[in-house]
């Protein structure tokens, strides 16, 4: 138990690069094997590389690895801009955790990780949403010191939506 343990406290957090691609695209298809979600395409899969490799790569995302260097772990972020605090905010569009790797710390490695993202880059906040089911991420984030924004209301148009919007 000591060294399996031990074993867990030597995580890094690396920026996602090209030869790692395959791991994180398998930690995403694992996180929507979780959330009950359709794995995302072949189509979606290449859009994902070429807007994480892009020269104005439209979103971060850091994996965590274990001391074999085995990733275990990764989340996907970007900036928004908050026009009232005139500061970036960063957004956190996924963290996930295969789940026999829950409850060690990884989690919170990575939010602490992003915490000092935020002040390198002089954020206002780090803001992210939450499935009203999942109860573990929820009470994660409330012990983190997450506030739960009730006066905000999440709202979305899809693409399918947008010929008829936008007059096309």
């Amino acid at each position: 138990m000591y060294l399996i343990l031990w074993k867990y406290k030597r995580m890094t957090i690396v920026k996602l690069s090209p030869e790692e691609f395959d791991s994180f695209f398998s930690l995403i298809c694992a996180l929507a094997d979780y959330e009950k979600l359709e794995r995302p395409s072949a189509e979606a899969r290449e859009r994902l590389y070429n807007d994480a490799f892009s020269d104005k790569p439209r979103y971060e995302s850091y994996l965590v690895k274990l001391a074999d260097g085995v990733p275990v772990a990764y989340c996907i972020v970007f900036e928004t801009y908050s026009s009232f605090l005139a500061k970036p905010t960063l957004y956190l569009e996924d963290i996930f955790v295969l789940p026999e790797f829950r409850n060690m710390g990884i989690g919170t490695k990575v939010v602490k990780h992003l915490a000092k993202l935020a002040i390198e880059r002089n954020c206002g906040r780090i803001e992210w949403v939450v499935l009203d089911w999942n109860q573990n991420a929820i009470d994660f984030y409330n012990n983190l010191g997450g506030l739960v924004q009730k006066e905000w209301l999440p709202y979305r148009i899809t693409e399918d939506k947008f010929p008829q919007l936008s007059g096309e």
